[in-house]
């Protein structure tokens, strides 16, 4: 089976192990997904849920957050970790949304790249989830996943991982796909215990089918 083909079957297939898979981050605006995507980095989603309630009480808005100080920010988002550098990139980006976007997340990559705090990942995320446009999200389940599964041989480094799906995964399907990944990778094919291979609706097609 080509790289192609194995791609379409294993979408095809996690669609079907998981038809309502989606961001785990909770947002109602674009913003509030800028800010929780930069505060989820070496941090659970369930834990920055949790934080960000009280970041939003006090912080509202765009303006609100780009007018607050930085040690107050820092002070709320501290349990997710990193709180120092998370809360400078928080305050610097929602500032440049402010001042140059009107208050608005920009819909285009490379302009959201320039954002302070936003790397390829979270630039995808915001693309896809607020967007609706094509993405990939390579993060830490993606890339262990698709290295399992024979879809990329052994590559680890988040942007050649996307380079090299983007060749695979149809535009449509991108998102969706990354999406169903987490839901895999935390459900079945788990980083810090053996994999459940046995309960892997792909163990027929996948590479490392109980091999690790």
């Amino acid at each position: 089976m080509t790289k192609e083909k194995l791609a379409l079957e294993i979408i095809d297939r996690l669609k079907k192990e998981y038809p309502d898979a989606g961001c785990t981050l909770d947002y109602d605006h674009a913003w509030k997904l800028l800010v929780s995507v930069r505060l989820a980095a070496q941090c659970t989603d369930a834990r920055v849920n949790v934080v960000v309630e009280d970041l939003y009480a006090k912080y509202p808005d765009v303006d609100a957050l780009a007018e607050a100080d930085v040690e107050d920010i820092e002070r709320i988002v501290k349990p997710c970790g990193l709180g120092h550098s998370k809360a400078r990139d928080i305050s610097a980006c929602m500032k440049i949304l402010k001042e140059q976007y009107g208050g608005k997340v920009p819909d285009d990559f490379d302009a959201l790249l320039k954002l302070p705090g936003v790397g390829r990942k979270s630039a995808n995320l915001i693309m896809g989830d607020v967007f609706g446009k094509p993405a990939i999200v390579t993060d830490t389940h993606c890339i262990r996943l698709v290295n399992r599964m024979g879809l990329v041989d052994g590559i680890k480094e988040p942007k050649k991982v996307e380079m090299a799906l983007w060749k695979l995964v149809p535009p449509e399907e991108g998102s969706d796909f990354c999406h169903r990944l987490v839901f895999h990778g935390r459900d079945v094919c788990t980083a810090r215990t053996k994999p459940r291979c046995e309960a892997c609706c792909l163990n027929d097609i996948c590479k490392k089918a109980g091999v690790e």
